[in-house]
């Protein structure tokens, strides 16, 4: 197929691999750009997805409502992303790179903070409700299905009423930063099994 014009200016600096097949895998980590939103809770999403790309020495382009960029493992390729279009829209940047590369639902994967789950918990889910959550809510709209796979990591709710949105977009406490490096790895593992061994074989392996 043809290079998409938005793509011409790129393609040396960050080449995008549209081979078609089943060893081709979406994940997206949710989160807002912009440095005020950078290391919070809202946005562990990017997080691990910036300590997977910094292990496979890969960088992120700013390209198409996302920054992009691929890693491979055991033959499959893994098309990470970063949603530009904040929190709210990310099922239009999930929509737009999935028909891009031609990547098949099953083969996407969402990582995503979840409220309802404490800190150090990590959930692998094949679907699910949005449960409030602006990023899922708009990917569900958009893909008109909540059938898709999505590893929520769990941050806790530890804030009074009413301030939710305040906690999300808050860092994470002097207490809870020691844990990060180690949950982020966890998470990475995640990704890369869900990648080779697929989603009810990970859960069964990490779910805890």
């Amino acid at each position: 197929m043809g290079t998409r014009p938005y793509f011409s200016k790129y393609l040396k600096a960050a080449p995008v691999n549209r081979s078609q097949g089943s060893m081709k895998y979406l994940v997206v980590g949710l989160g807002n750009i912009g440095p005020e939103y950078a290391d919070t809770r809202h946005n562990i999403g990017f997080m691990v997805l910036d300590e997977y790309a910094r292990q496979e020495n890969a960088k992120f382009y700013n390209m198409r409502l996302a920054y992009y960029t691929e890693v491979n493992h055991k033959g499959r390729t893994l098309h990470l992303i970063k949603p530009t279009t904040y929190m709210n829209l990310s099922g239009k940047a999930l929509n737009h790179w999935m028909k891009e590369l031609k990547v098949p639902l099953q083969n996407v994967l969402v990582i995503v903070d979840d409220l309802a789950l404490p800190l150090g918990t990590l959930r692998l889910k094949p679907k699910g409700s949005a449960a409030g959550h602006n990023g899922l809510k708009n990917i569900e709209a958009v893909l008109g299905t909540n059938e898709y796979a999505r590893l929520r990591f769990g941050i806790s709710d530890n804030f009074p009423k009413g301030r939710q949105v305040d906690y999300v977009l808050s860092g994470f406490d002097d207490a809870e930063k020691p844990e990060l490096p180690a949950l982020i790895d966890r998470s990475i593992e995640m990704v890369k099994s869900f990648a080779t061994i697929g989603t009810e074989l990970t859960m069964t392996k990490f779910n805890k």
